[in-house]
């Protein structure tokens, strides 16, 4: 059996097809990186900025910096951010926290930051590099590394209580709390100098399917 589509149906097809495109286009607008936003719930980039900028301002206003200052002299003590551990029940770019956390340490001006982990690792193989590729009047003098005196480490966790209707077409309701703890250790006594902590308590309301 055969079947005729007619010329005006034909012709319709790409007006549909635009129409449809139409009604599917992403819609982006840009906004200020530091403004406040938060669309689903969960930890995001002003929860990560925010954590961090207070744990390093409860960290520097900790009484080991002024013993440490008094002890030295007045010399500002090197520090370098460790682990970061998530404990959450849900994914966290941990090292984008890290990130915000040295951020913060630096603008402080209160300490001298020492690169640690992954970005150390390079930064000693390009000197090795260097030992062999460069001049010798530009090269990076090896064993020439700051030591850090103090480490910061810390976790993530994070607590979840939902209440869903079994009725169809009802709201939800959860509660999501995040915990993050962090310590600053001598690094060669291995004594806790300070811990630290900061909560944030979410209250997540959705709306029924279909409004």
């Amino acid at each position: 059996m055969r079947f005729q589509v007619s010329g005006r149906i034909l012709m319709a097809l790409p007006l549909i097809a635009l129409s449809a495109a139409a009604c599917s286009k992403t819609n982006v607008s840009r906004i200020d990186p530091a403004s406040v936003t938060d669309l689903s719930g969960r930890w995001n980039d002003t929860d990560s900025r925010l954590v961090a900028d207070e744990l390093i301002y409860q960290s520097l206003t900790g009484q080991w910096l002024a013993r440490y200052a008094d002890a030295q002299g007045g010399e500002a003590p090197s520090v370098i951010v460790g682990t970061f551990r998530n404990r959450s029940t849900e994914h966290i770019p941990v090292g984008t926290f890290v990130g915000d956390l040295e951020r913060a340490f630096v603008n402080s001006g209160a300490v001298t930051l020492v690169a640690g982990g992954a970005e150390r690792a390079e930064l000693r193989d390009e000197r090795d590099d260097q030992q062999v590729n460069a001049r010798s009047d530009t090269r990076a003098s090896l064993g020439q590394e700051l030591g850090a005196q103090f480490i910061l480490q810390g976790e993530i966790q994070s607590i979840e209580d939902q209440e869903t209707s079994r009725r169809v077409g009802s709201r939800s309701e959860k509660i999501v709390f995040y915990q993050v703890d962090a310590r600053l250790v001598d690094l060669e006594s291995n004594i806790v100098v300070w811990a630290g902590q900061h909560k944030i308590k979410k209250y997540i309301e959705r709306p029924p399917l279909g409004l």
